[in-house]
């Protein structure tokens, strides 16, 4: 028996592939080595064709090979480069072509963020529940802005593109820069200096805070809790653009608005000129059409009108005819009658004086009776006179014409009818009031009753 024979009691067992053997050694390592956080220097680093990373991670006593695959370096914040000082979250993988183990990366950060991280976690959630970012204490912002304030760097890249974008939108807008540093040790300082100066001031309608993207660290001035808290207290409605869309600072929460970015945020405070031009010309024919029709609806009231005064003066044609025909009745009757009488009384006195000679007292009497007679003649005929033109008074106040002449006016509701004591009104009614040349159309804004005292009273 030799040596082999001897030794292990496997030896007759069927040897392994290569490849089982790297399967095997691929579960050992998903067992023993789960998905963890590694902290190192980047060492020759290589991006391939395809967009995937390779690169070593060390320290001073060991190194491992890692692949960061390209849907995964899309995602990193930051440029990845030797020497930079890094946390990678990995998990061991081996490439079997070559048999070699490296790590493939899932998650990438700059060493030291983990920390800061945490920093605004326990911050943010103190402020919180502070009250600070309730949504209850955030303000609208204007919608015309006469004056807009940037507290910001002037070196900053971020100001030209927020002054771009207002002089393009909306150049009628005052702007005031209140200059500070926003990345470094002294930027939380300034920031709050700066955000003082402003609300002091009171000589914008609204503030933007900001700067451009940047690391963690470059915006960790606006994580500062001094300045956050006057962020919420500002007696100024604020908007928060600090970096890019992914990126969010305390500021961001404690504003009135976030935007994503600081050219976003100049657009939000900012009507845009074209459209506000659209706007006004859509409400000009919204009031010419408006216009157009409530001037159709008054003509048709008007026509409406017209028609019911002309059927009231048919009403009055009938009465008018019979008047003038009594009229002339009464003018012919007096005419022919009274004559007629005075004659006939003529011809019997002096029949009857032809016929004897009276005494005197008998004549005296009959001149006397005669002298009667013509009086109550005259008596009857002046009353009948009187009547007729009483009545002919009396159905000229019947015309409404008679009436308007006097300086009164007729009030027509909204139907037509005449407005008497008992007719119902509101606030709103169109009335007209109708004189003897014009018809003038209201609105009653308001109704009060007035009690009017009666001549007796």
């Amino acid at each position: 028996m030799s040596w082999t024979e001897q030794g292990d009691p496997a030896t007759n067992a069927e040897p392994l592939s290569v490849s089982s053997l790297l399967q095997r050694a691929k579960l050992a390592l998903d067992r023993a080595l789960p998905l963890c956080w590694v902290s190192g220097e980047i060492s020759g680093f290589k991006r391939a064709a395809s967009g995937h990373c390779y690169f070593d991670l060390k320290d001073d006593a060991a190194q491992i090979a890692c692949v960061l695959y390209r849907n995964r370096a899309a995602l990193v914040g930051f440029e990845l480069q030797d020497g930079a000082q890094v946390d990678l979250r990995v998990r061991p993988a081996i490439y079997e072509p070559r048999g070699s183990l490296q790590f493939t990366v899932e998650q990438a950060r700059l060493a030291g963020v983990g920390r800061l991280y945490e920093a605004f976690l326990r911050l943010k959630a103190r402020l919180e529940a502070e009250g600070l970012f309730a949504e209850e204490r955030k303000r609208e912002l204007p919608a015309f802005a006469r004056c807009i304030g940037l507290v910001t760097s002037t070196k900053a890249a971020a100001l030209a593109d927020m002054l771009r974008v207002l002089r393009d939108r909306w150049p009628l807008t005052q702007v005031i820069v209140y200059p500070a540093s926003v990345q470094g040790t002294n930027a939380p300082r300034e920031l709050l200096a700066a955000l003082s100066t402003a609300n002091a001031r009171a000589e914008c309608d609204v503030l933007v805070i900001g700067r451009g993207g940047g690391s963690m660290e470059d915006l960790w001035a606006f994580n500062d809790e001094a300045l956050v808290r006057a962020v919420a207290a500002s007696a100024l409605p604020i908007v928060c653009a600090v970096g890019h869309e992914t990126d969010f600072t305390l500021c961001d929460f404690a504003a009135d608005a976030r935007a994503p970015t600081p050219t976003a945020a100049a657009a939000m405070i900012t009507p845009e000129l074209h459209r506000l031009r659209a706007s006004l010309d859509q409400l000009a024919r919204r009031l010419h059409v408006a216009l157009d029709d409530r001037c159709n609806r008054l003509a048709e009231q008007l026509d409406h009108l017209t028609l019911q005064l002309r059927g009231s003066l048919a009403q009055l044609a009938p009465w008018r005819e019979a008047l003038l025909r009594l009229a002339s009745r009464l003018q012919g009757s007096t005419a022919t009658q009274v004559p007629q009488q005075r004659l006939r009384l003529e011809t019997l006195a002096r029949a009857l004086l032809s016929r004897q000679i009276l005494p005197p007292h008998r004549s005296l009497r009959l001149a006397a009776c005669h002298a009667d007679m013509t009086a109550a003649l005259a008596a009857q005929l002046r009353d009948a006179r009187y009547r007729v033109e009483s009545a002919a008074s009396a159905l000229a106040l019947l015309n409404p014409d008679r009436v308007l002449d006097r300086g009164y006016v007729l009030v027509y509701d909204q139907a037509g009818r005449i407005v008497t004591d008992s007719s119902p009104l509101s606030a709103g009614q169109s009335l007209t009031l109708r004189s003897r040349r014009r018809n003038i159309l209201v609105v009653t804004n308001e109704v009060t009753e007035v009690k009017v005292n009666s001549p007796s009273g």
